[in-house]
């Protein structure tokens, strides 16, 4: 995977610009003895930014970018001038771009529209300069406040592809021929496991003027949510497909069986799964006569809607896309759009990434997070004291 150019799981470095400085500075003209203060306040820190690009799909950058850090405000002047703000930092991501805490794990937020943007960390507020703080009893103020400091946060994002349907099966079901059939795509087709070694997706034209989007992930096995096999790492990429299709061969030993193991791994890796459409379509069907398909018909799992299918021949394939268009669109799908993320746990984490290490100065110290409350406490505190 490290010479692929598909990559949906990155951890960076992100950190704002911290606020510049009010200034204490008092105004000195000729025949102006008592000009008063007059120092202005600091400039804003800047701000990290995710912005969302349709025209992306892979977080591929930001694998060449593990740093970004807004610039510092700068501190307030003379007469009242305010410092410059700190420069904004924005990164782009693909649309279907989750965010999590790296030290957490805890989910911060997601980027699901085109152009959407969401203030990751904000930067610290300038302070204000001592002409604020001027009063009938105190003309002279010599105090003004520091800006606020910079918020540094280690991050994951996520990218899960925005697909209508999701395809799932054990390696060799028939998954990439089947998009290949009914999409434009041209995924990688081989008679050996693990043909597709990253997701696709595939635009399914449906009666002539519309359409839905495929997604076909790697080959499912038993014991994927623990980490075994290819799987783990791409289920994230069906967390937001409004259906699930799951397919398995005709020449399964047990179908039902098989079934019944793939819905396992779902739900063993994010619970929501369990409630999502699904479809069963049993492929290769065109060696099956008659009597088998209805023979198989009986034992098929009840309460999903099921379909034979042969992506070479081209049958049931018809079926299939009027099946899936009525689940897409149905009352109780339209509802479940929206999601709950799980966090990350160890399994869900890619080991390379965790491990990746940020080399910092020795001399730069880890800044705590304060709430406007918390600074205007320690101003406050700090004016009692200088009155006193």
């Amino acid at each position: 995977m490290a010479e692929s150019n598909f990559i949906d799981y990155v951890k960076i470095l992100c950190r704002s610009g911290k606020g510049g400085a009010g200034s204490r500075h008092f105004h000195r003209a000729k025949y102006v003895p008592k000009g008063g203060p007059d120092g202005g306040d600091g400039g804003r820190g800047g701000h990290i930014i995710l912005r969302g690009n349709r025209h992306m799909w892979t977080l591929l950058p930001l694998r060449y970018q593990r740093h970004v850090f807004a610039t510092d405000g700068e501190s307030g002047g003379a007469g009242r001038s305010f410092g410059k703000d700190g420069e904004d930092r924005i990164i782009e991501v693909p649309v279907g771009t989750a965010v999590f805490d790296a030290d957490t794990g805890a989910f911060l937020c997601e980027i699901t529209k085109d152009c959407e943007e969401v203030k990751l960390l904000r930067g610290g507020k300038g302070g204000l300069g001592n002409w604020h703080f001027a009063t009938s009893t105190n003309r002279a103020p010599r105090y003004a406040q520091p800006g606020q400091p910079a918020i540094e946060k280690a991050v994951v994002l996520e990218l899960k592809l925005l697909g209508d349907v999701g395809l799932v099966g054990f390696p060799n079901a028939g998954k990439s021929t089947l998009l290949s059939a009914i999409s434009a795509a041209k995924p990688k087709i081989g008679d050996y496991p693990f043909t597709t070694m990253e997701p696709s997706l595939g635009i399914v034209n449906y009666r002539g003027d519309k359409s839905f989007v495929m997604a076909d992930i790697p080959g499912i096995i038993e014991g994927a949510s623990e980490g075994k096999g290819l799987g783990l790492r791409f289920l994230r990429h069906i967390e937001r497909n409004a259906v699930l299709l799951f397919l398995i061969p005709a020449d399964s030993d047990d179908i039902k069986r098989d079934y019944k193991i793939l819905l396992n791994e779902l739900t063993e890796f994010n619970p929501e799964l369990a409630d999502k459409s699904r479809v069963l379509a049993i492929s290769k069907s065109d060696m099956l006569d008659d009597e088998l398909r209805e023979e198989m018909s009986a034992e098929l799992p009840e309460g999903v809607p099921s379909v034979f299918i042969s992506a070479v021949t081209g049958q049931g394939l018809t079926e299939l896309k009027d099946l899936l268009w009525r689940e897409i669109n149905s009352e109780e799908n339209q509802v479940k759009q929206t999601m709950t993320h799980r966090d990350l746990d160890v399994r869900h984490r890619v080991e390379e990434e965790d491990e990746f290490i940020f080399h910092q100065d020795d001399d730069e110290q880890e800044l705590p997070e304060m709430t406007d409350q918390d600074w205007e406490d320690e101003f406050w505190d700090e004016e009692d004291s200088v009155n006193n």
